[in-house]
């Protein structure tokens, strides 16, 4: 779903989605750090990077791509996220769960950079 209105808050930090009378903000760190690149996501199953310290990033610019996506150009220098509408939507819905999922393996990246081995066991 395509929103109807965008507005890049440069101050907040923060790009806000209208779509009709419902309007979302989505925090730059939060986009850059769930960015779709394959920088981020990498090109398979279990190569996805987990970006650490991204809290003062902005987006620096937007690009249009086509008709079905956006291109987040971040003050970081990272600029080959397309961020396609459902990506998006996707985003704002599932903002909540997607941090935390985020914080929790940002805290076990930073523990393995630590050199603290973390072991996981299946419930």
């Amino acid at each position: 779903m395509k929103p109807t209105k965008l507005t890049l808050h440069s101050k907040r930090a923060e790009l806000e989605l209208s779509y009709g009378a419902e309007s979302y903000c989505l925090s730059a760190e939060l986009l850059r750090v769930l960015s779709p690149s394959a920088e981020v996501q990498g090109h398979g199953p279990g190569q996805k990077k987990v970006p650490l310290d991204k809290h003062e990033v902005n987006i620096s610019d937007i690009e249009r791509q086509g008709n079905y996506a956006l291109r987040l150009i971040f003050d970081d220098g990272h600029d080959s996220g397309i961020y396609s509408w459902a990506y998006l939507r996707k985003l704002c819905l599932e903002q909540e769960p997607l941090w935390r999922d985020y914080l929790v393996e940002a805290e076990e990246r930073r523990q393995e950079l630590s050199g603290v081995q973390v072991i996981k066991f299946q419930p």
